[in-house]
């Protein structure tokens, strides 16, 4: 469990195909507090900690996990937004994230809005409990935001500086590929109306 607020940004060192999975070693200064079989968000993914060295940790993305996020269009020296478990007894700064992502979306638009930004994102409908609402909450590569605007399939979020400046967004281009994660109360809300 996690809250979308993300601790800080790796590095991808290497990544390297074996079968149908591919393994991701990330740099991170979090590493040395890391231990094997701890789960870490990565771009909002919850993936295991397999090996640790120094501040390189490595985890393992299956053919479920590359089918349905962008972890498989990683690549050495990209940046990834990183967050650790939430612990018990935490506050809830963001909202609840499970770190189990329910499809991609595009970046259609970036907008400068003197001091801050506003993205916009479209994403294709795959089932009835991907639904945004304005003010509601959204996990936008692990990123805990509040939607601005909601459209069917696509949405908008302002970023301020601080989150601009200490996540991926200050790297994500128009036609970049998110993670999405919608609000896991919305999806039970949707999926018992839908009874």
């Amino acid at each position: 469990m996690f809250t979308g607020i993300i601790e800080q940004l790796g590095t991808i060192q290497r990544v390297i195909k074996e079968k149908g999975n591919i393994h991701l070693t990330i740099d991170a200064k979090f590493t040395p507090e890391l231990k094997i079989d701890q789960s870490v968000a990565h771009n909002g993914v919850c993936l295991t900690i397999i090996s640790i060295k120094e501040y390189e940790y490595t985890v393992t993305a299956i053919k479920e996990t590359l089918q349905k996020t962008n972890i498989r269009s990683l690549a050495p020296g990209d940046k990834i937004n990183l967050e650790r478990c939430m612990k018990i007894g935490d506050r809830l700064d963001g909202h609840i994230v499970q770190g189990h992502v329910d499809t991609t979306a595009v970046c259609k638009d970036i907008l400068e809005l003197d001091g801050s930004w506003m993205f916009k994102f479209e994403y294709k409908k795959n089932n009835s409990s991907e639904i945004t609402v304005e003010k509601g909450s959204i996990t936008v590569n692990g990123i805990s935001l509040t939607v601005v605007e909601s459209e069917d399939f696509s949405f908008s979020v302002c970023i301020i500086p601080y989150t601009y400046e200490n996540t991926s967004f200050k790297h994500l281009k128009i036609g970049d590929k998110v993670n999405l994660e919608f609000d896991v109360i919305g999806k039970y809300v949707a999926k018992m109306m839908k009874k």
